[in-house]
C-alpha cells in the first residue's frame, strides 16, 4: 500500500548517497522533502556570513537537483555502526565503507509526486541572505560555493592520481566532501598501488574523523576543558587583547595574521595554516585557551564540525590525544619552508606587499628606509608583534611540564591508555591498507 513520506534534510544536504531518500521513496505516493529554519539563528549563533551564504547555496543546489526531478523542498548525524564496533579492533570490524549509494533519478520518483501549491515559492522557497538579516557588503569571493558540485571538485582531484597515492599530511603545503564517497573512490584499482599508508594518506585521514565522532560521543564535556576527563587542565591566560589581535589577524606576525585573513574572507584554510594559528593562540605563543580558538573557528570555517573542531583544538593544544608539548609551530620559519618568498603573505596582506622576501616574515627588522620604500611602517601601518616568540615560547614549554608534572597517576593512566588506542587504531588502518592492496 502506497504511502506518504516526509524525508528531512539535515546535515546531509544532497541527492548522491542519501540512503534515507530512497527508503523514503519505496511504495511512496506523495514525498515531502523538508529542511527547517529556523529565523531565530542568523542573529543569535556564533555563524559567519560565509558560513550562512555556503548553506543557502547548498540549499538552493538541493532545490534545483529536486526540480529536475518534479519535486519541490519545503524549507520553514552520527555513525552508529562506528559506536556499536567502538573497540581494541575498531577499524578492521568496520572493514570498508558501504558502497555510495546513486541519487535518484526520475525512474524513482514514478508514481511519486510532490504537492505544492502557486505560491510554493513564497511560502517555502529558500530566503536570501537579506532575507535573514545579514549584511552581505563583508563577504569576500564566493571561492567555494555550496551544492553538489562539490563532487566535481573531488573528481578532478581523483584524477591526480600520483598525486592521491603520495599524498602525505606533513608534506603539504599550509599556504597553498562528502566522506563515504571520497573513502570508496579511494579504494578503486588505481589507488590500491604505491600509496602512501595511514594516517598521513587521504583515507587516513579521513578515519581520523570517525575517531573524533567517536570520542566527542563517549567523553563528557567533549568541548570543554572543565569536567573532560581527559583533557589536561591548563591555567590558560585571559587576555582579551592578545585574543582580540588573533582573531582579527593583529598579531604583528604576517604568516598568522594571513592565515586569520584567508579564514575570515573566505571561510576555508589549509590543515597546516590550521595548525598554525591554533598552536600560536594556545602553548605556542599567547597561552589563551583552545576554547577560545574553537569559537573563533566554529563561526567562520566553511567545513566546521562540532567534534573534529573540539577534538582538533585539544589535539593542537596539546590538551588531550597529543601531549608532545615541546613541539611548536614558529609563526616565522614554518611558513618559509613551503613559501620563501611571502607570496601568500602578500596576497592576503597587501600592506606587506613591497616588502622584500628577507624581511616578509619579520617586517618589524626591516630598516626604516626599507620600511618607508615598501610604504609600510611597521608600528603605524602595520602593527608590531604582540608577544617575543623566541621568549615566550620557551617559557610556555615550561608552563606546560609543570602542568603535565601536576597531573595525578589516575590521569597519566588516562593519557597512557589513549596513546595505546591511538597507537592501536594506526596499526590498524596500516593493516587495512595493505590487505586491500592486495
Amino acid at each position: 500500500m502506497s504511502h506518504n513520506s516526509i524525508h528531512w534534510f539535515r546535515k546531509g544536504l544532497r541527492l548522491h548517497d542519501n540512503p534515507t531518500l530512497l527508503a523514503a521513496l519505496e511504495d511512496c505516493r506523495h514525498i515531502y522533502p523538508l529542511f527547517l529554519l529556523d529565523p531565530w539563528y542568523p542573529n543569535n549563533t556564533r555563524i559567519a556570513n560565509n558560513r550562512w551564504r555556503f548553506l543557502i547555496e547548498a540549499l538552493r543546489d538541493l532545490d534545483y537537483s529536486l526540480k529536475k526531478l518534479n519535486s519541490r523542498k519545503y524549507s520553514p548525524g552520527f555513525s552508529n555502526r562506528i559506536i556499536d564496533k567502538n573497540n581494541c579492533n575498531v577499524v578492521k570490524a568496520i572493514g570498508p565503507p558501504k558502497k555510495p549509494v546513486l541519487a535518484p533519478t526520475k525512474e524513482d520518483l514514478k508514481g511519486v509526486s510532490t504537492p505544492f501549491s502557486e505560491d510554493h515559492e513564497e511560502e517555502f522557497g529558500i530566503p536570501t541572505l537579506e532575507d535573514l538579516g545579514l549584511d552581505v557588503s563583508s563577504l569576500g569571493p564566493d571561492l567555494f560555493p555550496g551544492g553538489e558540485q562539490a563532487l566535481r571538485r573531488l573528481d578532478e582531484h581523483m584524477q591526480r592520481t600520483a598525486w592521491v597515492c603520495k599524498f602525505e599530511k606533513p608534506q603539504t603545503s599550509p599556504n597553498s566532501l562528502r566522506v563515504r564517497q571520497m573513502s570508496y573512490t579511494l579504494l578503486e584499482p588505481q589507488f590500491k598501488i604505491l600509496h602512501s599508508e595511514p594516517p598521513v594518506s587521504l583515507h587516513g585521514q579521513l578515519l581520523w574523523r570517525e575517531f573524533f565522532y567517536t570520542t566527542a560521543v563517549g567523553i563528557p564535556n567533549f568541548n570543554r576543558m572543565e569536567g573532560n576527563p581527559h583533557c589536561v587542565q591548563v591555567d590558560w591566560d585571559n587576555n582579551p587583547e592578545h585574543l582580540a589581535a588573533w582573531r582579527e589577524a593583529r598579531t604583528g606576525f604576517p604568516f598568522i595574521d594571513a592565515i586569520m585573513t584567508q579564514l575570515r574572507q573566505e571561510g576555508w584554510i589549509h590543515h597546516l595554516a590550521r595548525h598554525a594559528v591554533a598552536c600560536f593562540l594556545t602553548r605556542g605563543d599567547l597561552w589563551i585557551s583552545w576554547e577560545e580558538g574553537q569559537k573563533v573557528f566554529e563561526e567562520l570555517l566553511l567545513d566546521a564540525d562540532w567534534s573534529l573542531n573540539a577534538g582538533n583544538w585539544q589535539w593542537l593544544s596539546a590538551s588531550a590525544f597529543f601531549h608532545q608539548y615541546f613541539r611548536v609551530y614558529s609563526p616565522i620559519a614554518f611558513g618559509k619552508k613551503t613559501d620563501k618568498y611571502g607570496d601568500y603573505i602578500k596576497k592576503y596582506l597587501p600592506v606587506l606587499r613591497k616588502f622584500p622576501a628577507e624581511y616578509i616574515y619579520e617586517p618589524w627588522k626591516a630598516p626604516l628606509n626599507i620600511q618607508e620604500r615598501a610604504g609600510c611602517i611597521v608600528g603605524k601601518d602595520y602593527p608590531r608583534p604582540i608577544v617575543e616568540h623566541e621568549v615566550v615560547h620557551k617559557n610556555n614549554i615550561q608552563r606546560m611540564k609543570a602542568v603535565y608534572a601536576k597531573r595525578s597517576p589516575e590521569d597519566n593512566t588516562i593519557t597512557k591508555a589513549h596513546r595505546s588506542e591511538k597507537q592501536g587504531v594506526l596499526e590498524q588502518l596500516v593493516t587495512l591498507q595493505r590487505e586491500r592492496k592486495t
